[in-house]
């Protein structure tokens, strides 16, 4: 076969293959394309339900105790009564009076705070699933996770805080009624009005204190846990739920070494606020002396709340959406 022959065949097999894979590449990015753009919304109703449904549980389980354990923190940061004091009392209590103690504004402010917590987290989950159409338990481990957690949490959370720093932290000075006295003849004392005591207001500085402290708390309950997960020995957890759920308990009530003394410091700046200030060596005092028992308490509130609160709402919505799947 002559040259020129050569040359015209392999004209006519680069036109006729270039055509083919020029329409592939086109079929295989409008593929891309359009999975890319098209969201996963089956059941999308059911999934929302299913969010709800397992902070709304989650919540009612672990409330109760985490509302005992703030107040006897409360309480002893600014009376200096002992925790098991006020824990065993709220306890009588909750089971004299249940419905007084579960309708009663503690209890919903710690419900409120920790179910918005649970929805948020799993609502970001489900939007990451449904815009990225992706399976349902995907779990966002970024920044929008962390902010809208955060933004949620902290915003309720300062607001409780400054309810229950006024519930049960330090009350101001008593309201005194001065005598006067009548200068007409009989010398008789005439009490005049009471004279109103300003009630105290919750510093600038607190606020800003329980801000910071609620960002770990969040860092260390949503974010970290699953990045830590994978890097748990097997020898301590050997099956990816087992690691998952150690990494949920453990880094929210190991975070507490480093929260407590932002939220000791922030309470104590509330409860004593005499005219002059005082020194930042006695502050540091005071947050030495409670140091110790109140980061175990924290402990005892973040683990439920983080802990048992974030495995039960995992779990449960884990469950509920394999069953909405199957559907």
């Amino acid at each position: 076969m002559s040259r020129n022959a050569l040359t015209q065949d392999s004209i006519l097999t680069m036109a006729t293959i270039k055509p083919e894979q020029v329409r592939d590449r086109q079929e295989s990015s409008s593929l891309a394309r359009s999975k890319a753009s098209r969201w996963n919304t089956k059941d999308l109703g059911k999934r929302v339900g299913v969010d709800v449904a397992s902070a709304a549980t989650a919540g009612a389980l672990t409330c109760p105790l985490i509302t005992i354990i703030d107040r006897a923190i409360m309480e002893k940061a600014s009376k200096g009564f002992p925790i098991s004091q006020t824990i065993n009392t709220c306890l009588r209590s909750m089971v004299a009076r249940p419905s007084a103690f579960f309708l009663g504004t503690p209890f919903l402010l710690i419900y409120t705070l920790y179910t918005s917590t649970y929805l948020t987290a799993n609502t970001i989950d489900t939007l990451r699933s449904m815009t990225h159409n992706e399976h349902y338990n995907t779990i966002d481990t970024g920044l929008p996770k962390f902010f809208a957690t955060t933004i949620v949490n902290m915003a309720i959370c300062v607001y409780k805080d400054a309810r229950f720093a006024k519930m049960f932290g330090a009350s101001p000075p008593s309201t005194q009624i001065r005598p006067t006295i009548n200068t007409s003849p009989t010398r008789q004392f005439t009490p005049r009005a009471p004279v109103p005591t300003p009630a105290l207001q919750i510093p600038k500085t607190s606020y800003a204190l329980f801000c910071l402290r609620d960002s770990i708390t969040i860092w260390a309950s949503f974010n970290i846990p699953s990045l830590l997960a994978p890097s748990v020995p097997d020898f301590i957890a050997s099956s990816p739920h087992m690691k998952a759920s150690l990494a949920q308990f453990a880094c929210p009530a190991a975070m507490q070494f480093a929260s407590t003394p932002l939220h000791l410091l922030g309470l104590d700046l509330y409860n004593r606020q005499p005219a002059g200030g005082l020194r930042w060596t006695e502050r540091l005092a005071r947050i030495r002396r409670d140091y110790v028992p109140s980061c175990f308490a924290r402990m005892g509130k973040i683990v439920p709340a983080y802990g048992v609160g974030g495995v039960v709402n995992v779990r449960m919505r884990d469950y509920l959406m394999r069953r909405v799947e199957g559907n």
